[in-house]
């Protein structure tokens, strides 16, 4: 894991929206005539489009109310206690339009698009009942109107069914267990993998065993968050595709996920946002040779964070990966995570042409310079979508 493969001084051919040529830019410039467009890089850094592998990105308002009581002390826990966390988001997205989700959703799809970020996973979970689960998923799919389907176009975009991401309060766990299993019939409709959250005063292992052995999307689950309660043991078990957050993991559950080929999905600014210092071992994991992920778990709550550069930098600082090791956990590791490494997450003949041109030279600048996004211009599919 790491190696990013540099050229110097290539030029990159693309033809109906995939790579056709990566090669000498002399050489590519003897190939182009008057029918070909020209991108300029004026000598910059391209890479990759980053590929974010988790994130909650579809919900109305905010909670920048905890994040002041969290600067006051106030754990995730307590919060929920008090009446906030996951519950206050549900609330304000069941009492959102249609077209309310869509504007908002729109916006964090753009705050990721200058960060580079040009394929996003994205998971309901803020309905917590049918009819909002649905529409989730719909806006996502870029089915619930005509507003919508343009969100869905300006990057690619993958979906989740994440009903099992807390019990609502008008439910009992068991009764809304059904619930969810009752909704997978049209979940697997609009969506391509299913999750849940096992956590003390959330799920458990049975109730993910139960969920999915009703359904055949793909599994992830978000695991050993906030304490190894064998979340990671639970993902090899069921043959999950990720294993999300693992902060808590240890070096039994590492070797289970190695076994199993389950992928980790780190999410560093998770614990940056909670105040937290406890990160996910990641140089075990790598060093056991599991691909690693690096995603944003952009949420309101616990990660209000659009940028993957600034989740790169904290894997570099707090996690001790490198920066290459960095790059390639937002890239083709996270592109194999959502099942898309053929298709995108290096720039190979045949790829689609989603590429980051940025204002640097050297692929170390990216986490180097924190909070600055590098992003100069953004392709998807070889066009311009994006620029400084």
């Amino acid at each position: 894991m790491g190696d990013v493969g540099l050229m110097n001084h290539a030029g990159i051919m693309i033809r109906d929206g995939k790579i056709v040529a990566v090669a000498d830019s002399n050489r590519v410039e003897a190939e182009i005539d008057s029918r070909w467009e020209v991108v300029d890089a004026g000598g910059r850094l391209v890479t990759p489009g980053l590929v974010d592998a988790h994130t909650h990105a579809i919900f109305a308002g905010n909670r920048a109310n905890e994040f002041e009581m969290r600067s006051r002390g106030a754990s995730y826990q307590d919060i929920k206690a008090s009446g906030g966390g996951i519950m206050s988001t549900v609330l304000a997205t069941r009492a959102a339009t249609e077209e309310e989700l869509t504007d908002q959703f729109a916006r964090h799809l753009r705050w990721m698009l200058v960060c580079g970020t040009t394929m996003v996973e994205v998971k309901s979970g803020y309905g917590l009942d049918q009819e909002t689960e649905m529409r989730l998923l719909k806006i996502a799919s870029g089915l619930a109107g005509q507003s919508a389907t343009r969100v869905a176009h300006s990057q690619r975009l993958t979906s989740t069914f994440l009903g099992a991401h807390s019990v609502p309060p008008e439910r009992t766990k068991g009764n809304y267990l059904d619930e969810i299993v009752a909704m997978l019939p049209e979940a697997e409709k609009l969506c391509n993998a299913c999750d849940i959250f096992v956590e003390d005063g959330y799920f458990t292992p049975d109730d993910a065993r139960l969920l999915f052995a009703a359904t055949n999307l793909e599994r992830r689950l978000h695991v050993d968050q906030f304490g190894d309660h064998g979340g990671a043991a639970l993902a090899a078990e069921l043959r999950a595709k990720t294993a999300d957050h693992l902060e808590y993991t240890g070096i039994d559950g590492i070797r289970a996920l190695k076994d199993a080929g389950v992928i980790p999905v780190l999410l560093p600014a998770s614990v940056y946002c909670l105040g937290l210092s406890k990160y996910a071992d990641a140089r075990a994991m790598i060093d056991s040779g599991l691909p690693v992920v690096l995603a944003t778990d952009f949420n309101p709550g616990t990660s209000p964070c659009p940028s993957l550069p600034f989740v790169m930098s904290l894997a570099c600082t707090q996690m001790k990966l490198s920066p290459a090791e960095a790059l390639t956990a937002c890239t083709i590791n996270a592109a194999h995570a959502l099942s898309y490494g053929e298709t995108l997450g290096s720039i190979e003949i045949g790829k689609h042409a989603d590429l980051v041109v940025h204002d640097a030279e050297d692929y170390r600048e990216i986490p180097y310079w924190t909070g600055r996004n590098t992003a100069n211009k953004v392709l998807i599919g070889g066009e311009v979508v994006w620029q400084k």
